[in-house]
């Protein structure tokens, strides 16, 4: 429940969002009387809602068809309710800047806060500063994963950049965070990093950037863009989630996604690199949701936060049903343990402590663990 506590915010944060099939709303049916019982709402959005721009023409990589959709299919954000949105992603420029500022519109046009992106760069540094029951929460967001020429620069539209860990990269990120915290009590940064569908591989670059943010006054680092979770990690009293996984996405009803191949037998792959089992039950025709069976375990990450600083950390275990629709799994169900169980795989590496309480793990952030 949220703390009724005028004193804290209570903050849930899912990971990639952006059905492509309608109704859009309907994806959110099951997971919505769980965002409802929070004062703030993160997302990570994996599309672009315009029906502007031209078709991308890459050199080397995979295709960015996907991610351009038609505005009325943002209608996921408002029936969810998510009112901070990182448009920070690999596919935010795929189809160029105007349909890339035209969703900054759709969605300040709805009230969303839009963090990540911007006209240039001075607006894509920019963070959203939202005050609830008199606490100041500044958001934060970058991306690592894009293409060459994608940032945002000085009178051109993009998005932030975070790459392998540059120190002129870090030393911009580490000057934003301090003057957010200048300006709030508490700074939460999103990032899109890492490398996707893979499960538990951490990229070299990611725990020195997660460390920097921190030491520069980052209270929560909610990451994403792996599609599947990856580790959580205690760094000096702070939370950083390398990936929270997927939220609220799909792929096409009744098309066959490129990297199909093999249907009766579920079989995925990335660029015929690396190569996954899915469940056929969540392939078309009866199914919507074409990611390797690990990427069905996801998680709501949940923060109380107060004017001193993030006072909880915690995570709800829950899974992605065969028509993409998330879902909070009760401790009751197997698969609350077999996520729990999962999560403690992926961040075996890495500091951190759990502990069951409710419906919720905990994050144990008063590790006393060398840093």
């Amino acid at each position: 429940m949220t703390e009724k506590d005028n004193n804290t915010v209570t903050l849930m944060a899912g990971g990639d969002i952006g059905p492509r099939v309608e109704p859009t709303d309907k994806i959110a049916e099951l997971i919505l009387p769980v965002l409802r019982q929070a004062d703030l709402r993160f997302g990570q959005c994996e599309r672009i809602y315009s029906e502007r721009g031209r078709s991308p023409q890459y050199l080397y990589g995979s295709g960015g068809e996907h991610p351009r959709l038609h505005p009325r299919m943002a209608s996921i954000w408002e029936s969810a309710g998510i009112e901070i949105i990182s448009l920070a992603s690999n596919h935010t420029m795929d189809w160029g800047p105007k349909p890339l500022l035209d969703t900054v519109d759709l969605f300040r046009s709805m009230g969303k806060h839009v963090i990540g992106v911007g006209r240039d760069a001075e607006e894509a540094r920019k963070p959203a500063i939202i005050e609830r029951n008199g606490v100041k929460i500044a958001f934060l967001a970058y991306c690592s994963v894009l293409r060459d020429g994608q940032a945002a620069g000085q009178d051109k539209a993009g998005t932030r950049i975070i790459t392998v860990p540059y120190e002129e990269d870090l030393e911009a990120l580490r000057e934003d965070i301090r003057k957010a915290k200048q300006q709030a009590d508490v700074v939460v940064m999103s990032i899109h990093w890492g490398l996707h569908n893979v499960p538990k591989t951490i990229c070299t670059y990611q725990p020195p950037v997660a460390h920097a943010a921190i030491d520069a006054g980052a209270d929560l680092i909610l990451g994403h863009h792996a599609h599947c979770l990856k580790a959580v990690e205690v760094y000096k009293g702070k939370v950083c989630f390398y990936s929270i996984g997927n939220f609220m996405t799909s792929g096409a009803m009744g098309a066959q996604p490129k990297r199909l191949q093999h249907r009766d037998r579920g079989v995925l792959f990335s660029w015929n690199l690396i190569w996954f089992q899915a469940d056929p039950e969540c392939l078309p025709p009866n199914g919507m949701y074409p990611f390797p069976s690990h990427c069905r375990k996801t998680m709501v990450a949940k923060a109380v936060i107060g004017k001193k600083g993030v006072e909880k950390v915690s995570f709800l275990p829950t899974f992605i049903n065969n028509q993409a629709q998330p879902y909070v799994v009760p401790p009751d169900d197997p698969k609350f343990q077999e996520i729990l169980e999962y999560t403690e795989w992926v961040s075996d590496q890495h500091p951190h402590k759990f502990r069951v309480e409710g419906n919720e793990v905990v994050v144990d952030t008063s590790l006393d663990v060398p840093t």
